[in-house]
């Protein structure tokens, strides 16, 4: 039988992989865009005039953001060094696809990739030009120069979509990447956890992103105890690691949120995330739920949580950022 040796949960956000220095790139297209904040839609405007009492213009110096960054790159080393010592066989990767895997036509809740190889290629230059801004700079950072390719595991791809719908969950199956594309909740952890090194790997993405169906918390929740028992009653003796990519808080931080995120893992329950409502989990701060299922595998298996750090890497006088966590669960 398999036996999971590590949890993990890390941010992937452009800014971990920008010079500290461009981190203002960001704040260019947060200028341009409507905010998902407390339950509802802001403008920028009037994110500014609600939040001007917390004078995040002292949040947003070159000095802070060169020490956040700082802060960033060294829990993200410390994850890697983790996952290398721990030795894992196969990894669970949970994340979500900014509609690089999908589209608006097919966009399935759970899938679960369970082909041989898993296809991470460069952007073409026309892509690469449509990006928005301070996201061409971050690239680098998922996808290698020359792209890469990693090894999956089909039969534990598959032994998890069986028992995973034996359980009642309804989960789409995936050969191969549809564009011969990783999606960055996969290609980050690939080169900042694995150091380009990869361990074969199951991707399992979840539709955190768009409406109308995203799973809920507690839905998420008890997914991850349902990895959790498929992976231990896989006919192997694999270790197995599962990692959770994206998150916390963004594109507004909210640092309430990312709490009550932090002590229900804790903690292990999930009651005062799930009783925060559905519509706090919307955009960015969506990403949270990449984490849960793994809260849920961890929780069951009674691991206590190690946090690496926290760091809410502020970019604009809106509170816009990303609020970057890094944790580990062992035996």
């Amino acid at each position: 039988m398999a036996k999971i040796v590590l949890g993990m949960g890390t941010s992937h956000g452009p800014m971990l992989s920008t010079p500290p220095e461009e981190w203002g790139q960001r704040a260019v297209f947060d200028r341009g865009i409507t905010h998902h904040y407390k339950g509802r839609t802001w403008s920028f405007e009037e994110l500014v005039e609600a939040r001007k009492d917390r004078h995040f213009e002292r949040e947003i110096t070159l000095d802070i953001w060169r020490k956040r960054h700082a802060a960033c790159r060294r829990a993200l080393a410390k994850l890697a060094d983790v996952f290398a010592a721990a030795k894992p066989d196969v990894v669970l990767i949970v994340g979500n696809d900014h509609m690089e895997m999908f589209d608006e036509n097919a966009l399935p809740a759970f899938s679960v990739f369970w082909g041989d190889t898993i296809v991470n290629n460069p952007f073409p230059e026309e892509k690469m030009a449509r990006l928005a801004p301070g996201v061409a700079i971050a690239v680098p950072g998922h996808i290698p120069p020359d792209g890469a390719r990693y090894p999956g595991v089909p039969a534990l791809g598959r032994h998890l979509i069986e028992s995973a719908t034996a359980e009642g969950f309804d989960i789409t199956t995936v050969k191969r990447m549809p564009r011969d594309e990783t999606p960055h909740a996969f290609g980050f952890v690939y080169r900042q956890i694995m150091g380009d090194r990869p361990v074969p790997s199951v991707p399992v993405a979840l539709n955190t992103y768009y409406p109308p169906n995203q799973p809920t918390v507690r839905r998420c929740y008890e997914f991850g105890k349902t990895l959790v028992r498929a992976a231990q009653s896989w006919d192997n003796d694999a270790r197995v690691a599962i990692i959770a990519s994206g998150g916390l808080s963004h594109f507004v931080i909210d640092e309430d949120v990312d709490g009550a995120v932090m002590d229900a893992m804790r903690h292990r329950r999930i009651d005062e995330v799930a009783a925060l409502g559905e519509a706090i989990f919307q955009s960015g701060t969506s990403e949270v739920k990449n984490w849960i299922p793994v809260a849920g595998a961890m929780a069951e298996l009674g691991y206590d949580i190690n946090v690496v750090d926290y760091v809410p890497c502020y970019r604009s006088e809106a509170g816009t950022g990303n609020a970057m966590g890094f944790v580990y669960w062992r035996p």
